[in-house]
């Protein structure tokens, strides 16, 4: 990117454009507040069954990874049985989130990653990663497919699965997604909000610092738009910007969906 393909402008001409720009600005945060007050007047919905996760103390209840804490933030981590490895979006989800758990914390918020593999492989791949937050295995439970993260042979046979609150195909047995929860004094628990597809940005805070850019994301324009991602152990040497290859899409993920 050169000055030669971009406008340059005087200085008031560039401080004219920028307050316009900081107006819709001022707008989107406007509306991101109020799509925010209308996210938490949802109702919420009694969950009733009793979910058994396996987690590194020993088997736990959905109540349980609360850890004291009135709220649950869950990820939907993509790593199924048999997979060497979590998928890289999810792991990309993932790498933000440790420097955010205290701030969580003492916002009454606990957050835990959920996947669908064994829990020895998840914590060989924390490990790998260096991470520290919980991850705990649905593995054996109905948890991933009754919130939408995960389907059965038939249903992907059928070239109908229901994700994001829609049927339709979908490439994989995991998707990605997030879910709350909140737990009332008498101890039960409620299904308050889940997100899906690209509502998982909402984890992704280096996707809003690079939408600041002038290149911005720099995706090509293809169904998996994040076909550049890697586990962030498997990037080329620093500062060596690597162009999305053609046939990336399948290489970075084979159970991904953007």
């Amino acid at each position: 990117m050169t000055t030669a393909t971009h406008p340059v402008a005087s200085d008031a001409h560039w401080t004219e454009q920028r307050l316009k720009l900081l107006a819709r600005e001022k707008e989107l945060t406007r509306l991101r507040d109020e799509v925010a007050a209308e996210r938490r007047a949802l109702p919420w919905r009694r969950v009733a069954k009793d979910y058994a996760f396996d987690a590194p103390q020993g088997r736990r209840t959905l109540a349980d990874l609360f850890g004291g804490r009135r709220q649950l933030l869950v990820q939907h981590f993509m790593f199924g049985p048999g997979w060497e490895q979590g998928c890289p979006s999810c792991s990309y989800m993932a790498d933000h989130v440790d420097g955010m758990t205290i701030h969580l914390a003492h916002r009454d918020i606990s957050f835990v990653a959920v996947s669908r593999a064994p829990l020895a492989d998840l914590l060989r791949f924390r490990e790998r990663m260096g991470w520290k937050f919980d991850w705990v295995s649905s593995h054996g439970s109905d948890f991933n497919f009754d919130f939408g993260v995960s389907f059965t042979p038939e249903e992907l046979a059928s070239g109908e699965v229901a994700y994001n609150y829609r049927k339709g195909y979908f490439p994989a047995e995991e998707a990605p997604g997030i879910s709350v929860f909140c737990k009332d004094d008498a101890g039960a628990v409620f299904h308050a909000y889940s997100t899906f597809g690209r509502g998982v940005e909402a984890m992704m805070g280096a996707y809003v610092l690079m939408d600041l850019t002038p290149q911005g994301r720099n995706e090509r324009d293809v169904f998996y738009k994040m076909e550049w991602v890697r586990h962030h152990d498997r990037y080329a040497p620093e500062h060596a910007f690597e162009p999305a290859p053609e046939k990336a899409a399948a290489a970075a993920c084979q159970h991904c969906e953007a």
